[in-house]
């Protein structure tokens, strides 16, 4: 009768203890399936406003007189972080990335990727610290949280359309600098929005070598519309003319990827294009060989993706 009892005992307690781990795991499985994580969503492109971008005209900086904060670290450009009339907080960019960085969230917005909310400031002027001209102000709501930068690597969308059309976008800004440390996720309630933090090194010429520095440019619209996007498309596969750090980021892409990507860019407008670079304060001549070489990879990509190309190369 003592075994009995102690076998049925012990049946007890580890019947017990098994609710109690099952109840556990169950917690910490529906915990996890409460974060959402989101790289892009599907959106109505051609209603997208690509001229004040993803914060809308309601989100403008009032900069009558900004309250200096202090010096915001990261990055190799100039930051500063500021206080607008508002009570809204800005990290202020300056140099050369400043144009690029504000035309390149526009288009990734418009095409429903999360990005970061921005504006060009055409000019800036700060007691001891100086004049500027063209200052990209980048806003740090209160109610966003920043988190941890994303490895492209080894994120939750390896192998979606969305990760490799995000990938194909940097090819097609000629971004070589698309490093781990330049992406973000931001919390924003119970979802993570999964973003390219910094989009500066675009619109100009690729290193002469992948992962150097010879010959890279920013911010160079002649430049950038004078080089090549696409190598050859054999056997289902896009190769690019890609150079840029780190080397194993941007390799081959399934076409299929190509194409889902191809169809959101056919949506957007000459408008939007042409309003994503005005934006960023370009002059008319620039804003035209900008969006004219942009569109010449909408294209390109376009004609490479559809299903009766299987083989092309160009030289």
């Amino acid at each position: 009768m003592i075994l009995i009892k102690n076998f049925i005992n012990a049946a007890v307690v580890s019947l017990l203890i098994g609710l109690l781990t099952a109840s556990s795991f169950s917690q910490k499985t529906d915990d996890k399936a409460e974060v959402k994580r989101v790289m892009w969503e599907a959106v109505n492109i051609s209603e997208r406003d690509l001229f004040y971008g993803p914060g809308g005209q309601q989100m403008l900086a009032d900069l009558k007189n900004p309250q200096y904060i202090g010096r915001q670290e990261g990055g190799t450009s100039v930051k500063y972080r500021f206080k607008d009339n508002t009570g809204r907080e800005w990290v202020a960019k300056i140099g050369r990335e400043t144009q690029t960085e504000t035309a390149a969230v526009r288009i990734l917005w418009g095409l429903g990727y999360k990005t970061e909310i921005n504006y060009l400031v055409r000019s800036l002027s700060v007691p001891k610290l100086g004049n500027y001209k063209n200052v990209r102000f980048e806003a740090r709501p209160q109610n966003i949280k920043r988190l941890d930068s994303w490895s492209w690597a080894d994120n939750p969308f390896v192998g979606t359309n969305e990760l490799e059309g995000l990938k194909l976008m940097m090819a097609m800004f000629n971004n070589w600098d698309i490093k781990d440390e330049n992406t973000a996720i931001i919390k924003d309630g119970e979802v993570q929005h999964y973003i390219i933090s910094d989009l500066g090194a675009t619109f100009g010429k690729l290193p002469e070598k992948g992962g150097e520095k010879s010959g890279r440019t920013v911010n160079k619209p002649e430049q950038y519309a004078q080089s090549k996007f696409i190598k050859e498309v054999r056997d289902g596969m896009i190769e690019l003319d890609y150079r840029g750090r780190p080397d194993n980021v941007i390799g081959t892409f399934k076409v299929e990827h190509g194409r889902w990507l191809a169809d959101l860019l056919l949506q957007l407008s000459d408008k939007q294009i042409e309003d994503a670079f005005r934006a960023a304060n370009y002059d008319d001549e620039d804003i035209k060989l900008l969006a004219q070489a942009f569109k010449a990879r909408v294209n390109e990509l376009d004609e490479a993706t559809k299903p009766a190309a299987t083989t092309t190369t160009n030289e």
